[in-house]
């Protein structure tokens, strides 16, 4: 099956049928990628009060009671209203000790809800706060320089990193590098991960290789432990199974802005695609039909679908797929590798939507 299928009995006129990832090329310029330094839309809502600790894990409120008065914390003055300093104004040494706050836990216990809700009780100017995913991060580096990359941030009040993980030891250093020179700039951090700062990049390469800039990067942290089950399957029925390839295709050509596409392609695809432009990718989707959906090749290949999954999510895109159910994507070698908490979120995000995409063939 092609990455543009046509439904039976239709012609394949491209403008009739549905849209393909495989057709779209997004380049996005770097001052954009700043402007969207803020929550996606799945979090745009969310604040503390709206976190629903699980009761058997005081993790969970203890989060939010530390996280709530980290916020008010950053109330003080540090730029002027612009988010710009004066050029007469001096920057105030940055506190001795940690200047963020690291949450680490499993996935599916709120992590992502707690960061955007810190970026949105923080007293500043939108303009003052950033928030982006690893991936973003280190991209904008890349679009801007390392320098440009400070001095667009090292006005900040608050520096929101979500998905901190380090895939190799040049990232290590870059950012590193950059969250030393932030926090001497007086900006705070706080960063999600599945794990501890001092781990690390442990079972990805060598990081005794890397200790001084892996405990440097654990040393602007305090590390805050959130329990729990994963919230998107708690209590909830179990995701739908697989649909067939008709079933796909036919609610494809049946809901407005959604794409099509035959999963092996869409693989291929996503290695002429830089991750950091996989949000844009999914601009304005309403649904995400695949078909032949079945288990990635290789562990490049898997990496590269976890980002996407995770701006599916973000922007809360329904997934509705043939081929093998999402828990058989990730071989078991990769499921017990060094990637393995990237892996499980993936599944859980991608059933999560799968669950939300059953009313294309049901409603």
């Amino acid at each position: 099956m092609s990455s543009c299928t046509t439904a039976p009995g239709q012609s394949p006129i491209a403008d009739v049928g549905p849209l393909s990832l495989c057709a779209r090329e997004p380049h996005v310029p770097a001052d954009r990628l700043v402007a969207e330094m803020v929550p996606p839309p799945r979090f745009d809502s969310v604040r503390f009060d709206t976190y629903i600790p699980d009761p058997g894990q005081p993790s969970q409120t203890e989060a939010v009671r530390v996280l709530s008065g980290f916020a008010a914390g950053l109330g003080g003055s540090h730029a002027s209203g612009s988010g710009k300093r004066r050029w007469f104004q001096k920057r105030a040494p940055a506190p001795a000790g940690p200047r963020g706050i690291y949450l680490d836990g499993g996935y599916g216990v709120g992590k992502t809800h707690l960061l955007a809700s810190l970026w949105h009780a923080t007293p500043a100017a939108p303009e003052q706060k950033a928030f982006g995913t690893f991936v973003e991060l280190t991209n904008l580096v890349g679009a801007l320089g390392f320098q440009q990359t400070v001095r667009t941030l090292g006005d900040h009040r608050l520096l929101c990193i979500d998905e901190f993980e380090l895939d190799d030891p040049g990232d290590t250093v870059l950012v590193s590098s950059l969250l030393a020179k932030l926090v001497e700039q007086g900006v705070a951090l706080a960063a999600t991960s599945n794990t501890l700062p001092g781990k690390l990049g442990e079972g990805r390469f060598a990081a005794t290789d890397f200790l001084r800039e892996i405990q440097g990067l654990s040393a602007h942290f305090k590390a805050l432990r959130i329990d729990g089950q994963d919230y998107r399957h708690r209590g909830l029925p179990e995701a739908p199974a697989p649909y067939t390839d008709e079933q796909v295709t036919k609610a494809a050509y049946a809901s407005e802005g959604a794409s099509l596409d035959d999963f092996p392609h869409l693989l291929a695809h996503l290695a002429r695609v830089h991750p950091s432009r996989y949000g844009a990718l999914t601009e304005n989707l309403t649904a995400v039909c695949l078909t032949d959906v079945t288990p990635v090749p290789d562990q490049s290949t898997a990496l590269r679908l976890v980002v996407l999954a995770d701006r599916l999510y973000d922007r809360e895109v329904p997934v509705l797929a043939s081929g093998v159910p999402f828990d058989r994507l990730f071989s078991e070698d990769m499921l017990n590798g060094g990637y393995r908490k990237k892996y499980f979120r993936a599944i859980s995000r991608l059933t999560a939507l799968a669950r939300d995409a059953k009313g294309l063939v049901d409603g």
